[in-house]
């Protein structure tokens, strides 16, 4: 498929945070771009703003008029039901109907592709990657699954020649993808809905891994067992962070990397799991030939994303901050960075699960990562496209967790049960509709 040739691209389930950046992409590239959303977002009201023309309710009179010619690309998300109309209409006309993963495909396949896969970390990576890339010169557009502080947005650059790309184990997009450049961050047990067990995905791993030939081009973290350059923090690998410490919140740390020893990189994002983040967007980015100096002014200047430990208030007397963690592994990173920057403080910490599944697979993992902070909230299982499953709640889950000050609250009690607490951090972790919640509890606390 050419996709000089497309004139029209219209998105069923424009809204959705890896949907819109391609539609930004395609506008970017010249493209027509129109498409439906199920709910108006801020996301969405941007892309109007951007000149798109966007609906949300069902119906095929409400596509624009232009878009019924052949030359129509239609990208549609997998949350969308094979029942929706507008989708059967476009499909009974034999027009071109890709999902979001195949058409990355083939945008991968056209330029130099950097892919960002694992299980945690894809989107800072991406982001970290990206702006490096943009800063120092490069031809670049990076698709980002989160609204990179830095530029507002889940596009980084409008380059046409190389990409970063976040390779999505779910259903197993990431093996349409064609990386020259790539990484695993890591492979931890996730989506068992889909793979059935922690094999299935090691495998499906290795398939995402073999893609990139030349092993010199593919990066891991020290200890996982692929084949590439490795990753580590104080300890022997190909790019290796070493002297960490902490100044004016700040990380402050030097790289030995194949030919050199980098000194004093500056770094703002908390917790070793961006420290390594950065040190695998750092490694890809010096593979590439990016300049040290650059690298380096990069790293200083990168904000972070928004709902990756986002502060929402700082002061001396109380800390908020807010986090999409959704897997125990994300959540006891969080904790091990609220601990390393306020170690003698109270924690509190409102977690709303996402997916029963999910929550079921890994109880006991949520639990004990749960805890580990001084005071727990908990919300009701967000269900996203699942349908509830029995005995699998919020106050089984709760059952669970061994810690005395815990409780399960409905979104409505959320605010009047954080200014209950005499903690003086606050945290707000899930990757459901928490973050809707995030305003009002910023609000609530001022």
């Amino acid at each position: 498929m050419n996709l000089n040739q497309i004139h029209n691209v219209y998105f069923i389930g424009i809204g959705g945070i890896g949907m819109s950046a391609l539609a930004r992409y395609f506008q970017n590239i010249g493209k027509n771009v129109a498409g439906y959303d199920k709910t108006p977002t801020m996301l969405t009201e941007e892309l109007i703003k951007g000149g798109m023309s966007i609906h949300f309710e069902d119906a095929i009179s409400l596509i624009p008029t232009d878009f019924y010619v052949e030359n129509t690309l239609v990208i549609i998300t997998p949350a969308v039901p094979i029942t929706h109309s507008e989708w059967n209409y476009f499909i009974e006309r034999d027009y071109v109907v890709k999902k979001r993963a195949e058409v990355l495909g083939i945008i991968t396949k056209d330029t130099f592709c950097f892919a960002v896969a694992g299980t945690h970390g894809k989107t800072t990576t991406s982001s970290i990657l990206g702006h490096i890339l943009y800063e120092s010169g490069a031809d670049v557009t990076a698709f980002i699954g989160g609204i990179v502080e830095n530029y507002n947005s889940n596009l980084i650059g409008e380059g046409k020649t190389v990409t970063v790309v976040e390779a999505d184990e779910f259903d197993r997009s990431f093996l349409q993808l064609h990386p020259n450049i790539a990484c695993v961050t890591s492979m931890d047990a996730d989506h068992l809905d889909i793979y059935g067990d922690a094999t299935a995905i090691e495998e499906s791993f290795r398939e995402f891994a073999d893609k990139v030939e030349d092993k010199n081009k593919m990066f891991v973290p020290k200890g996982l067992p692929l084949e590439g350059l490795t990753i580590g923090i104080n300890e022997n690998a190909t790019f290796k962070a070493f002297n960490i410490r902490i100044e004016n919140g700040y990380y402050v740390f030097d790289v030995q990397t194949q030919s050199e020893t980098i000194d004093n990189l500056k770094f703002g994002l908390p917790g070793r799991h961006n420290l390594m983040n950065a040190l695998m967007a750092l490694a890809m980015a010096k593979t590439y030939g990016t300049p040290t100096e650059s690298i380096a002014r990069a790293l200083a200047s990168f904000k972070g994303i928004q709902r990756r430990f986002s502060y929402q208030i700082k002061t001396d007397n109380l800390v908020y901050i807010d986090d999409y963690a959704h897997h125990p592994t994300e959540i006891n990173a969080v904790h091990q960075a609220v601990r390393e920057l306020y170690p003698n403080e109270k924690v509190l910490a409102i977690f709303q699960p996402h997916l029963f599944s999910r929550t079921k697979d890994f109880a006991d993992d949520f639990a004990k990562s749960l805890s580990q902070f001084d005071e727990i909230l908990l919300l009701d299982i967000y269900p996203a496209r699942e349908l509830p499953m029995e005995g699998i709640s919020s106050s089984w889950l709760l059952s669970k967790i061994e810690n005395s000050s815990k409780k399960l609250v409905s979104k409505s009690d959320v605010i009047p049960s954080i200014l209950a607490s005499k903690a003086k951090i606050i945290v707000t972790i899930g990757a459901g509709d928490i973050g809707e919640l995030v305003p009002n509890i910023k609000q609530g606390l001022l």
